[in-house]
């Protein structure tokens, strides 16, 4: 049987992008994964989380395991969420990434991490989003599965050292420290007030976050402008190359 585990990095910052992963391999390579000591992200030093992902891409490559990656830069969270919500969102890039794949010619089981807080909706979204060429996958979803689920854990490995690449990017490209683009990090703070400085904020910055919102407000006195009429809808889809 053929397994893929689904999950994100990123739905909270206030800069930079959401990163979805969902890797694919036989229910018998699930094993390799407890070897090499794939866990829940979060529970890892960046370190260990770098060395992890390493490892996890070499077998990847070697056993021929499928790894869909999508980044979802900031311009589009804002647009999606003027005509959306975040939740819907989530579900459109899970099953892009899983479309990334190219799995849907194996039978197996898919599990979700889920983004929503009724679980059986988000599946039932992200399957009717996959229409019939998946309809003969059975679809899991439940909240924090990445600490259930090993093969979602490796997929939240991926997510997440992805995602701080990303940021690593952004940061030397604007010459600025900016923490780990969560509103709660001073250093992201004090970036966020250094990139509303300008006709429009940052195209890195989630305009439509209430922190990037009341920043540029104190900063600019007037209402941030709406992303979708500044720039419209920018998506950014990718398969990892590391």
């Amino acid at each position: 049987m053929y397994q893929l585990g689904v999950d994100e990095a990123g739905r909270g910052p206030a800069i930079g992008p959401l990163v979805v992963c969902a890797l694919g391999m036989p229910s018998t390579d699930v094993e390799i994964l407890m070897r090499i000591g794939a866990k829940d992200s979060k529970s890892l030093s960046k370190k260990k989380r770098v060395f992890l992902a390493e490892q996890i891409f070499l077998q990847a490559k070697k056993r021929k395991w499928d790894v869909g990656l999508i980044t979802c830069s900031a311009s589009r969270i804002d647009f999606e969420r003027e005509i959306t919500n975040l939740n819907k969102l989530e579900v459109e890039l899970f099953k892009e990434a899983i479309v990334a794949t190219k799995a849907e010619k194996y039978n197996g089981e898919i599990y979700l991490d889920a983004c929503d807080t009724d679980e059986k909706r988000f599946r039932d979204r992200v399957s009717s989003s996959l229409g019939s060429s998946w309809s003969q996958w059975s679809i899991k979803s439940q909240h924090k599965m990445d600490l259930e689920n090993i093969l979602v854990g490796a997929a939240s490995i991926l997510a997440k050292v992805h995602r701080d690449k990303e940021i690593e990017k952004i940061g030397q490209l604007l010459g600025l420290e900016i923490g780990s683009g969560y509103p709660s990090d001073p250093k992201t703070r004090v970036a966020i007030k250094n990139l509303v400085k300008g006709e429009y904020p940052n195209k890195y910055l989630r305009w439509s976050w209430v922190t990037t919102e009341n920043i540029w407000l104190k900063e600019n006195r007037k209402p941030i402008p709406k992303r979708g009429q500044v720039e419209g809808n920018s998506k950014q889809s990718s398969i990892s190359d590391w």
